[in-house]
Formats: C-alpha cells, structure tokens, sequence
C-alpha cells in the first residue's frame, strides 16, 4: 500500500508540474537558463566503482581467502588483513575470521579476529584445531550489535601450523544448547600467499 500510495503521489506531482509548465510557455514567460555559464559549473561525477578513501574493499582473491585493505589517499602503503567467512553444513554464512601481521619483539607474530553470532554460550569459549590436531581454547573479548568477538594472538608455531595445514576447525557452542557444539571449516587454502600480503597492524 505504501508503494502504491507513493507512486500515485509522484505521477500525480508529475502531472501537476507539467500543468504548471504548460501554463507559463502558454503567458510567454520565460525560464531560467539551465545552461551553466561556464565549466567549472560542471560537476563531472564520481566513479563509485573504486573504492573512496577510507573504505574497505577486496583488493584480490587466494583461493579461499580474501585480500582486503583500506583505502588510502594516494592508493600506497595501504593497511591489509586476510579473511574468510565461515559458513554451516548446508552453506549459512556463521563466522568470520580476518588475520594480520603483529610489530615484532612480542611472542604472539600474528593475530586474528573471529566474529560470532550474538547466540552463542561465551563460557564455552572459542577452540580452533589445525588438521586434527589438539584444539586451543580462546575467550571472548566483547558483543555488541555486529556479533561476539575473540582476539586471538598467534604464536610462531601457531602460524607455520596454519601454513602447512589443509584445514581448520572452529568450534563455537550455541547458548540454546550448551549440549551441542557447532563446528565451521575454516579453509588453509591459499594461506601463505594471503599472509604474505597482510600488513602490520596500527598500535
């Protein structure tokens, strides 16, 4: 009904404005120029293809992860993290997980965060397992409307896991069954090269 209602409204202004026009060539009176008066009048428009400054976007494609940076002012030394969005058995998007380099000089080299749902038990924690080996368990920082957040710190031995794995697994416990857990695959796929790409992250 909304739409609707909308639409009759705009034909209807339609139709008076024409009215209105027609009846102002009918006295002879005359219209303003819409012809600017020079160039620089002109307003030549925006490409929204590319990216603006300061917004994210996916600079290219590792197999199963994404490359994606911030755009900067002059398009050089933009910063870069890793992602991929893990998805349910039957393809549901759940989680995400985005990766970056750490400054050198302290015991964690890389660091991740892994986005889930607000639904999920924060006292069972996070726990990721490379090619099924012994899982780690990782405690959630914060929720807020987006989601819970766990920010995870990677040691040496935990990246050259992920470079040399085939897969992950991230397992999450839902609030309304405590008795279940929910396991997503998290692709190692294209891991090295993604990492390669990343950037240290601002302190």
């Amino acid at each position: 009904m909304i739409t609707r209602l909308s639409a009759f409204a705009l034909v209807t202004c339609l139709a008076l404005s024409n009215g209105a026009y027609a009846q102002e060539t009918a006295t002879g009176e005359e219209t303003p120029s819409t012809v600017p008066s020079s160039e620089g009048d002109l307003n030549l428009g925006e490409d929204t293809s590319k990216p603006q400054v300061g917004q994210t976007y996916v600079r290219e494609i590792e197999q199963d992860w994404e490359i994606q940076c911030v755009r900067t002012e002059d398009g050089e030394n933009e910063p870069c993290q890793m992602y991929q969005l893990l998805q349910n058995e039957v393809g549901n998007p759940v989680a995400e997980v985005s990766l970056f380099k750490l400054p050198q000089g302290g015991q964690a080299v890389a660091g991740a965060t892994v986005i889930v749902p607000l639904e999920t038990a924060l006292q069972a924690q996070l726990r990721i397992a490379v090619d099924g080996a012994q899982s780690k368990r990782y405690p959630y920082s914060l929720c807020n409307q987006v989601g819970c957040f766990a920010r995870i710190g990677l040691t040496k031995s935990d990246l050259n896991g992920f470079k040399k794995g085939a897969k992950a697994v991230v397992t999450i416990v839902p609030f309304v069954a405590q008795d279940q857990q929910i396991q997503l695959e998290m692709s190692l796929k294209g891991f090295t090269a993604s990492y390669g790409k990343t950037t240290v992250a601002a302190q």
